[in-house]
């Protein structure tokens, strides 16, 4: 995992924001663990590893807010600090970009973010059950929504 774990923190910094990369990281990482022994070789181990990590930030996204309550109150009753936060530090265009990607949907984020790793259609379209041209389509679609967002941003600071 330590040969990929870039991988890891993008997908990562496209589902969670402050705290909860932490949380999410811990996540993603139980799920790439819990799912080596049904890796076949059938794949690149990059595109396996990115379709357990995409399928466990999504799981982790739609459970989020319950997940988030339960943290916070083990929290207090542990009297832990949960405030720490030990993600490589950013360029704000970078948090400006990833914060945009964390407001699409589930699944035009999990693509976007394939496609900023230089994953090819060909593996998206595996990891995600989709066809290669549904990718490209959903692709184009998702960047040109990004780029509206960014010069919209920009415009208002």
């Amino acid at each position: 995992m330590a040969d990929h774990i870039a991988i890891l923190y993008r997908v990562v910094n496209g589902f969670a924001e402050g705290d909860d990369r932490h949380d999410l990281m811990q996540e993603v990482m139980l799920a790439v663990w819990h799912a080596i022994p049904r890796f076949r070789a059938e794949s690149k181990p990059t595109t396996f590893l990115y379709r357990v990590s995409h399928n466990a930030a999504l799981s982790w996204q739609r459970t989020r807010h319950n997940y988030r309550r339960c943290v916070e109150q083990a929290a207090i009753f542990a009297e832990i600090d949960v405030q720490s936060d030990h993600m490589p530090s950013h360029d704000p265009r970078l948090d400006d970009l990833y914060a945009a990607i964390r407001r699409l949907p589930e699944l035009d984020r999990s693509l976007i973010l394939l496609s900023l790793d230089d994953v090819t259609y060909a593996e998206m379209a595996v990891i995600h059950g989709l066809s290669e041209s549904n990718v490209g389509v959903r692709l184009n679609r998702i960047k040109q929504r990004l780029t509206k967002e960014m010069e919209k941003h920009h415009e208002l600071r």
